[in-house]
């Protein structure tokens, strides 16, 4: 169980208007079971740049840290989540990413992202492009990882929560109260490391 040879590094992506101390007990629990945690911070983290420009940071920000050649399993969470699948579904992370997991995530948009004109937000809305874009070919790409999506029915940020139902891999709801909450939350943390513990599929099924 906790042999880390099992155990491929985790990379833990923040949401919007967070910075990666948001994982600390997320951080804590897996380092804890044996893993090997790397987090970053997205700038600036306010939406104010496209999500690509985000998910190119996290692209090199990757390959500074891990060696080309391994291999790991990616959480993001809220923003994160959407800024990770344009990681994995236009950068090449398909190549080398083990287990996807997203966690309260706008697959779909949400309407919160009414709220500001900024252009990461805006791309987070409802019917997007930028969402249309990344949601035409998610049963192609998403659907060749071992991808898990976690959701709280009570998400008051993402707006349906059922937003971050795609319909590809795992669905998963946890009925934590607050969107927040959901990194901290001792279920979610259990159900993640077993999702992170079980044998991968590949992505070259």
């Amino acid at each position: 169980m906790n042999d880390p040879l099992s155990r491929p590094p985790v990379i833990l992506v923040h949401g919007l208007w967070d910075r990666n101390v948001i994982f600390d007990t997320l951080s804590a629990y897996l380092e804890n079971l044996g893993w090997s945690v790397y987090r970053f911070d997205l700038i600036p983290n306010n939406g104010k740049l496209p999500l690509e420009k985000l998910a190119n940071q996290l692209a090199t920000q990757i390959e500074e840290t891990l060696d080309p050649s391994a291999s790991f399993d990616l959480v993001g969470f809220s923003m994160g989540g959407i800024v990770s699948r344009y990681y994995v579904q236009r950068l090449g992370g398909c190549d080398r990413v083990r287990k996807f997991v997203t966690i309260s995530s706008p697959h779909r948009g949400t309407w919160t992202a009414y709220a500001t004109r900024q252009p990461g937000c805006m791309q987070m809305r409802p019917n997007s492009e930028f969402l249309q874009d990344l949601n035409r070919d998610a049963a192609s790409l998403l659907g060749k990882l071992d991808f898990t999506s976690i959701w709280t029915p009570y998400d008051l940020m993402i707006l349906p929560a059922r937003s971050s139902e795609i319909g590809i891999g795992r669905q998963i709801q946890i009925p934590v109260p607050l969107h927040a909450w959901m990194v901290k939350d001792p279920r979610t943390l259990k159900v993640l490391a077993s999702l992170l513990s079980s044998r991968p599929l590949s992505c070259n099924v």
